[in-house]
């Protein structure tokens, strides 16, 4: 058996890079593109998370480490230096998920109860004494987009709609865009690479601090496919329950909610969260007759 067939983290990879070669091929990227992605990646990393702080990162030195010629480290490196100046200096969150999150925390858009109150479009039809209108809103917490576009996509979407009387209701309390678009791309990237990083956290960073990262999964692999539509629609609803807990508790911390919009960015932050999602395979059986 060849030595790639029983090193763990070679067949981890390959978990990996099966479903991602997928997404790969169905959105027409060729192997010679991804591979160039691959060397500019080895490059940042062996460049920041491996620079020695009493020296400065040398192309020799990330050379070494990947494997790459002195001449395409400095390639890659030319490159990344380019996209680091075009990057904006602050991140921006997906403006559309930002106008969500104002509606359900900031009690400027809440109901006398405490919760996301329904919306006139502007201000003409809004009563002085009820909330703040959805154009506000948009005006808060999604720059110079305009409410007209914000609140297409949100009813495209599921997340808003007209609830008859013609004031707009938020029906969903988070944003999740459909299809292969740029945005789920994205959502893709962030979500992937996170939980990357919290299993390299845990299997090598906690040593230092004895403090790993949650990280769980629930599995079974022999459940009959007669239950599969009652688990699917019970785990979807037990799973927003979850996060819109955690985001009732972690929200009001945010800087943009606590400045109701106003983008507080001084001093240090953090980025923080918690992913799940739900995941359904059928099990094949291997040529023994046992299931794999």
């Amino acid at each position: 058996m060849k030595d790639s067939d029983t090193n763990p983290l070679h067949r981890a990879l390959y978990r990996i890079l099966r479903p991602l070669a997928r997404l790969l091929l169905r959105n027409g990227i060729p192997f010679a593109e991804f591979a160039e992605l691959v060397r500019r990646a080895y490059v940042d990393a062996a460049l920041e998370d491996f620079a020695d702080e009493r020296k400065k990162p040398t192309d020799s030195r990330a050379a070494v480490m990947t494997g790459l010629t002195r001449k395409e480290v400095k390639k890659q490196r030319d490159i990344l230096a380019g996209e680091h100046r075009q990057a904006p200096a602050l991140r921006h969150e997906n403006r559309a998920s930002r106008v969500v999150s104002g509606w359900v925390h900031d009690p400027a858009f809440h109901a006398s109860n405490g919760e996301p109150a329904k919306l006139s479009f502007d201000s003409s039809n809004q009563s002085s004494s009820g909330p703040a209108s959805f154009s506000e809103l948009v005006r808060r917490y999604s720059g110079d987009m305009t409410p007209r576009a914000v609140l297409e996509e949100l009813v495209r979407v599921g997340v808003v709609a007209d609830d008859g009387s013609g004031n707009l209701e938020l029906r969903q309390r988070a944003y999740v865009p459909a299809g292969d678009s740029e945005e789920m791309l994205q959502i893709f990237g962030e979500d992937v690479s996170d939980l990357i990083a919290t299993i390299d956290h845990n299997l090598v960073g906690s040593e230092a601090t004895g403090q790993p990262l949650f990280q769980r999964t629930l599995v079974y692999n022999n459940i009959p496919p007669e239950v599969m539509e009652r688990w699917r629609h019970y785990a979807a609803l037990q799973s927003q329950d979850l996060l819109e807990q955690l985001d009732k508790w972690l929200g009001p911390y945010d800087r943009d909610i606590a400045s109701h919009g106003k983008s507080d960015t001084e001093g240090n932050v953090v980025r923080t969260g918690v992913g799940i999602f739900y995941f359904e395979d059928p099990v094949q059986p291997d040529i023994n007759g046992e299931s794999k």
